[in-house]
């Protein structure tokens, strides 16, 4: 099923251009992925995916590969590559990760982040109000991507970065079903200054309780979808 992805990645793909081709594909394939560009349960046919990326074989499937390691693919023999479904028990076991993940990582980030972080954490979220004001969710989830990236950048512990980057993919194609619910970007954006304030405090319990807010506030929109 040819799905619209070339359009929506392109400005993060041009972000990204000095990146190989085979981090481009991924980049593209893993935003097309959690913006629901592709719908869960859905069969992929890999001619199909490498036009819509306007990408070539072995960046795709090497792409294939890495995406069905993060769970938002799976690889069934004899029938190809599917979409991974979405249920709400497995919604719930991740954040039930996220939370002791998220907070690991607000109590480290707050013993380090930096006064230019701090920074670049409220620009990013001036432009997710933005992006909301706009109604642009491909743009809001980009951004939103961003934010959490940074903060998991600033805890400083690469391998909890690459845990968080797995989850966050993960949280965010169940969040894209929940985006057009009323009032809950506001929330999200309240969450996020809370977590900025908290950190620019260097108060490391009040940015994990910040963040515990935050998940459990994604936790009580997905429940009301």
């Amino acid at each position: 099923m040819k799905t619209d992805v070339t359009e929506t990645e392109e400005r993060p793909v041009s972000e990204q251009s000095g990146l190989s081709l085979n981090e481009q594909a991924y980049s593209r394939f893993r935003q097309a992925l959690v913006t629901l560009g592709y719908k869960p349960g859905e069969y992929l046919n890999t001619a199909q995916v490498m036009s819509d990326l306007a990408m070539g074989r072995t960046p795709v499937n090497q792409a294939i590969h890495r995406l069905a390691n993060e769970g938002l693919l799976q690889i069934i023999p004899r029938k190809g590559v599917m979409v991974s479904p979405l249920s709400v028990d497995d919604a719930l076991e991740l954040i039930d990760v996220r939370l002791a993940n998220e907070m690991l990582c607000m109590r480290l980030a707050s013993s380090r982040i930096s006064a230019q972080e701090l920074s670049e954490l409220d620009a990013i979220n001036q432009q997710i109000e933005a992006a909301s004001e706009c109604r642009d969710r491909d743009e809001m989830m980009l951004l939103d991507n961003q934010f959490h990236q940074l903060l998991a950048r600033i805890s400083g512990n690469k391998m909890l970065m690459d845990i968080l980057s797995v989850l966050h993919a993960q949280s965010q194609r169940f969040w894209a079903s929940s985006l057009s619910k009323e009032g809950h970007m506001q929330e999200v954006i309240e969450e996020h200054r809370a977590i900025i304030s908290a950190l620019a405090a260097r108060d490391g319990q009040a940015a994990a309780d910040a963040a515990e807010v935050h998940i459990l506030s994604f936790r009580h929109a997905l429940l009301r979808r």
